[in-house]
């Protein structure tokens, strides 16, 4: 059986709206079946999205997308081109619709880094696929670190006692220092720089 983080969903896609209130500000999203968030925007996704740090000029990937509510938040703060990735077909779908009327973005169907080569990015954006496995998450961090420019971020969400605990130490490890952005209802928005 898929999941959200397959190639592919073979069930039929319903498409519904959510509603979200993000950073004091009401947005709508397109999600469906298939999809991570496929009922209503989770709680990590929401953490992340209220304490990300974007600046204006910086390059930003929503790492695993999902219906791209990260990046569509992160286009609020740069005027930089935001890059969607997902391994999920039907998720990078309804990014096109939840994107409708923006400019500078690209949408990428990827397995982790696989279709983004020697491209870098000023931030990387990341809720974790824990369901994928721990082994994923991890390689998913470690590889962010070869995709960041000098001085550029990558900020994770997770709860602190559900693996988060582990990525921090494993953030640290692999960057060399990490910090915590924010803390609300057990979860935790780590970040570590490329220095």
């Amino acid at each position: 059986m898929p999941h959200y983080f397959s190639e592919k969903q073979d069930s039929e896609l319903e498409v519904k709206k959510v509603q979200v209130i993000i950073r004091n500000k009401e947005y709508e999203f397109f999600t469906g079946n298939g999809v991570f968030s496929s009922r209503k925007i989770d709680n990590g996704t929401k953490v992340l999205a209220n304490y990300m740090q974007v600046k204006e000029k910086d390059r930003v990937l929503d790492f695993g997308c999902g219906i791209g509510v990260i990046g569509r938040i992160a286009k609020e703060f740069t005027k930089n081109e935001v890059v969607f990735v997902d391994v999920n077909e039907r998720a990078l779908e309804l990014v096109r619709m939840n994107l409708k009327g923006f400019q500078k973005f690209v949408i990428k169907k990827s397995d982790v880094f696989n279709s983004l080569q020697d491209e870098k990015f000023d931030v990387i954006l990341l809720n974790p696929p824990q369901s994928a496995g721990r082994k994923l998450c991890l390689r998913m961090i470690a590889e962010s670190l070869e995709h960041l420019n000098p001085s550029g971020s990558l900020q994770i969400v997770a709860r602190h006692n559900i693996g988060g605990s582990y990525f921090e130490k494993y953030m640290k490890e692999v960057f060399g220092n990490v910090s915590v952005l924010a803390r609300k209802g057990g979860y935790r928005v780590y970040k570590s720089e490329k220095n």
